[in-house]
């Protein structure tokens, strides 16, 4: 079988709840369709059932739970959470009112007072969006520091990384991290690449310089990096800094670091900054023909993700597939 094959035969054992705010887009409701299909997960829609499945009729979402937030029984309790939260902050009870009658801040104090497992929102609304009411109302997981996001790659025919599947990190989100922030984004990604396949993970920051070939102070970044991410996790295989083939091609990896735990067999890949992330993922996204799942998050208290504007309905199903294996490892 294949990655997504196997995450949604996963998906499939456990019965979890996800919230799909951006129900007036027709992608949004034909991936609620198929995820129901599939039996991946129970969908809560927002908004009124009659409004959302004329926006795609031809798909069936009579089986999801609807919930429009004006109409809603709870709205005053999610209200006066929300308010109580925030007011240090300067919110208002007017605001708080405003910002639990939005879609996705409502989907997300659903998830906060654990009426559904996880949100996937972005069709729609910009990262900001989504990732703004997730810190606000769910905030950060216990004993993270930092949400950042990766993704999962799945390169055909690849003999690399575990055959072929990789998580590369951060992709889409911190721009340019320091070293305290570089380590969290390793720790934080090897549990994301456990959690969705099982798998060990082997971590490989990685630079233009593999163990001192070159020194300066971008390198130097990655190497104190490094050296917390060790001392914080002593427990994972887990090195740097290494140059890219040197993480991933066995016969280079034992010729430019002999001595390192990871010998060209990473399956986690930690970029120094954004630019070489999200740049990194486009190529093997493009040139390689990868399959490309994410962005996803980590660090938040509960799952919720963010889609790229441009995903169809297929890729909705996807994320909720891995966002339903990330509830069921909380």
């Amino acid at each position: 079988m294949s990655f997504l094959d196997n995450v949604k035969a996963e998906a499939q054992k456990v019965k979890k709840t996800i919230v799909l705010p951006e129900s007036m887009d027709p992608r949004v409701v034909e991936a609620a369709s198929k995820i129901m299909q599939e039996n991946l997960a129970q969908v809560v829609l927002i908004g009124k059932q009659d409004e959302i499945q004329a926006q795609a009729p031809e798909w069936d979402v009579s089986a999801a739970t609807f919930v429009d937030p004006a109409e809603y029984e709870g709205l005053d309790d999610f209200v006066d959470t929300f308010y109580e939260m925030r007011k240090k902050k300067g919110m208002t009870a007017e605001v708080a009112r405003e910002t639990m009658l939005q879609p996705t801040p409502f989907g997300i104090m659903m998830v906060k007072k654990d009426l559904a497992d996880g949100l996937v929102a972005g069709a729609v609304g910009s990262t900001a969006d989504t990732l703004r009411p997730a810190l606000q109302i769910l905030r950060t997981k216990a004993g993270t520091n930092l949400v950042s996001s990766f993704f999962m790659m799945v390169v055909p025919d690849c003999e690399y990384g575990d055959k072929g599947t990789f998580l590369f990190s951060d992709c889409g989100l911190v721009e340019n991290p320091d070293a305290e922030q570089l380590s969290e984004i390793a720790i934080s990604s090897a549990a994301s690449f456990k959690a969705l396949t099982g798998v060990e993970p082997k971590v490989a920051l990685l630079s233009y310089s593999s163990f001192g070939s070159a020194k300066s102070e971008l390198t130097e970044k990655v190497v104190e990096a490094t050296r917390l991410a060790k001392e914080k996790a002593p427990q994972l295989v887990l090195d740097g800094e290494l140059q890219a083939d040197a993480a991933i091609i066995p016969s280079i990896g034992k010729s430019k670091a002999p001595d390192s735990v990871i010998q060209g067999d990473a399956n986690c890949l930690i970029f120094p900054d954004l630019n070489a992330g999200n740049i990194g993922y486009k190529l093997v996204q493009r040139l390689a023909k990868a399959e490309a799942y994410g962005p996803m998050l980590q660090g938040i208290a509960k799952p919720v993700n963010d889609l790229s504007r441009g995903c169809s309905a297929d890729d909705i199903v996807g994320v909720v597939a891995l966002t339903v294996l990330q509830c069921s490892q909380d």
